[in-house]
């Protein structure tokens, strides 16, 4: 077993899934939700207590990752984001003078999982467990390619190299969206430690330097340079009629036949309409209506119906843009409803020009010749929005994200710290 499959496995098996997937029945409680107690192997002579875990937030696994890194020499800092919710920020120096700096920023939030998928299992290659590409994978393969390199003599004269490990990606990107605007809170000389950053008496605050030269935001996509993503809009359009007795239909307006011309307009015209722009590496914009609610029982014609659709955006699209466009395709066909967004923050699309000099140096490192693009949002256009330049780049397959038996393959995983370490020992 590899010094990366194993920090992968012992993530695996802290759970942290994000707060906001947490159960109504759970949530009632108030309470931690706790799994039962088991002793794992050590990670470089780090042994976790045997004691009971966490299974809903990130704290167990940001403690740990930054005993790893302490144990390795690296300096170790929290930012706190929510209660009891903080990014673990850890960084390697330069010998000399600070000249650049390079971000590694995967998330180590997953989506809810049944007791089963926090046991970590080998087979046929592959290590399964909720996580593992999605994306403790990515976790796994930067913060030990970074303890290599700080073992190493091949450590950066005039680069500083940070790993920040996010929290709430899943959700509303919190993590990410707390880092940038630490950043921006800052004077260029980065003088004052911010209140939100939790340090020892002595330390330099990692995020006075966070106006990185280049972020690689860990997820899974098989080892590949993105330098472009989609957008992630959620819009809710809401009809409304007026109630009447079902026996008597025609005393009423039922919001729910309005809506469903809506969602057939949505489904054909406005697919077909977003189908005919072209991105060069993210192909098309999307439409999905994802759910539908209305009516309150059968003999009542209903006066209210929602919809919920997700919108996947090109550069160059914001939400208002889309809402406009909506409104105006409704008002063509003389059909009438509400629109708002569900996002708790904006989830814009992400496009890095594979030209800038950073950009060039990872993309000749890991042997690729032109960018690729993919579906998803991520971290990397919250940070990319503040100022940063981002690419997204990690083991496993988006595929398997999610999934009942979540998996990434060990050749992936130990070939993407590979290809990772090499690219920080060549920096400067």
């Amino acid at each position: 077993m590899t010094r990366t499959e194993k920090l992968l496995a012992e993530l695996i098996a802290l759970p942290s899934v994000n707060p906001a997937f947490v159960p109504k029945s759970v949530a009632r409680t108030r309470g931690p939700v706790a799994q039962a107690s088991r002793l794992l192997p050590s990670v470089d002579g780090c042994r976790r207590d045997a004691c009971a875990t966490v299974k809903f937030g990130e704290k167990n696994v940001a403690d740990f990752l930054a005993t790893v890194a302490a144990h390795a020499g690296l300096e170790v800092e929290f930012q706190k984001v929510l209660p009891g919710r903080s990014n673990v920020i850890v960084r390697l120096l330069p010998r000399n003078k600070i000249r650049q700096i390079v971000l590694l920023a995967p998330h180590l939030d997953t989506v809810s999982a049944d007791d089963s998928q926090f046991v970590p299992r080998r087979k046929n290659g592959r290590l399964y467990g909720r996580g593992a590409c999605d994306t403790k994978g990515s976790v796994a393969a930067m913060l030990t390619a970074l303890c290599e390199l700080a073992g190493t003599k091949s450590r950066p004269s005039e680069t500083e190299i940070i790993f920040a490990g996010l929290v709430d990606e899943e959700n509303a990107q919190a993590g990410s969206r707390a880092l940038v605007a630490q950043a921006s809170r800052l004077r260029p000389a980065g003088l004052r430690h911010p209140q939100s950053v939790v340090a020892e008496p002595g330390r330099r605050d990692a995020c006075a330097t966070m106006r990185a030269d280049l972020a690689i935001v860990g997820e899974p996509t098989r080892l590949q340079v993105v330098t472009a993503h989609k957008g992630s809009l959620w819009l809710q359009l809401e009809t409304r009629g007026k109630a009447a007795h079902g026996a008597t239909p025609q005393f009423g307006q039922n919001a729910v036949h309005e809506m469903a011309r809506i969602v057939d307009m949505l489904e054909t015209d406005y697919a077909a309409r977003l189908r005919r722009r072209r991105h060069p590496l993210l192909g098309t914009a999307t439409v999905n209506v994802g759910m539908i609610s209305g009516g309150a029982q059968p003999n009542i014609v209903p006066d209210r119906c929602v919809i919920t659709i997700d919108r996947r955006t090109l550069p160059g699209e914001t939400e208002m843009s889309v809402r406009r466009e909506i409104a105006t395709l409704l008002r063509a066909r003389r059909l009438s409803a509400k629109i708002s967004s569900t996002k708790l923050a904006p989830c814009l699309s992400l496009e890095t020009s594979p030209k800038l000099p950073m950009v060039r140096r990872f993309l000749r490192s890991v042997g690729q010749a032109r960018p690729a693009g993919v579906d998803f949002f991520c971290d990397a256009a919250v940070l990319s929005a503040g100022g940063i330049p981002s690419v997204v780049f990690g083991p496993g397959d988006i595929a398997q994200a999610h999934t009942a038996d979540e998996w990434i393959l060990l050749d992936s995983l130990e070939r993407g710290k590979n290809l990772l370490l090499n690219f920080l020992k060549s920096l400067p």
